[in-house]
């Protein structure tokens, strides 16, 4: 059982920090808060649970009212600055929507996260192109996907990402991970640690 906090900022936004003793941290963003998403998410959970394994915290949290993914990268934003207070490195983890506006945060903070790992991440949020964010991203990136996701359309940001020489690990499962999710877990959890300790 992770810590609860509230992450200070103009939005009340409620997280859960597991792991809170450790010196890295890796923020996760959960997916689409309109199709039930949260920071109790079960790929969340899975890499939360597989990084406090290699004594890394996770903060998981909950997006602020919806703003059509604006104001949700800002609230990844205010999740990295709170991590920053507490641990060093922080690394960033977004899952589906997560992954989307995750990258979209890393291309504007600053400083930006020790590493990137996105889990079937669209190639856009609303009206904002998450494929032109990873040209503006210097940390390490690691994108896994699904072989078989209908869902997002993950292709531009596989292709993309592999033209930049990141890291990218297909899984054989779907948008969900359905009967994968350790699996998923586990490639994004294998590569954030190397990066952060």
């Amino acid at each position: 059982m992770g810590e609860r906090i509230r992450v200070p900022g103009d939005r009340d936004l409620r997280a859960t920090v597991d792991a809170p003793d450790a010196d890295a941290c890796v923020v996760a963003c959960p997916p689409h808060p309109q199709m039930g998403g949260s920071r109790s998410d079960a790929r969340l959970r899975a890499v939360g649970e597989t990084l406090a394994e290699d004594d890394i915290a996770c903060l998981r949290f909950d997006y602020g009212p919806w703003d059509e993914g604006d104001a949700e990268r800002g609230d990844v934003l205010d999740a990295l600055s709170y991590a920053r207070e507490r641990h060093d490195p922080v690394g960033l983890f977004g899952y589906s929507f997560g992954a989307g506006v995750g990258l979209l945060a890393a291309a504007d903070a600053d400083p930006e996260p020790a590493a990137v790992a996105v889990l079937a991440p669209p190639a856009s949020v609303g009206a904002f192109d998450t494929v032109a964010a990873l040209d503006d991203i210097d940390s390490p990136l690691g994108v896994v996907y699904g072989e078989r996701d209908t869902t997002v359309d993950w292709e531009p940001v596989v292709e993309r990402a592999r033209e930049r020489g990141a890291t990218v690990e297909s899984v054989p499962g779907d948008h969900f991970f359905t009967g994968q999710v350790d699996r998923a877990a586990s490639a994004v959890a294998s590569f954030l640690p190397a990066r952060l300790c």
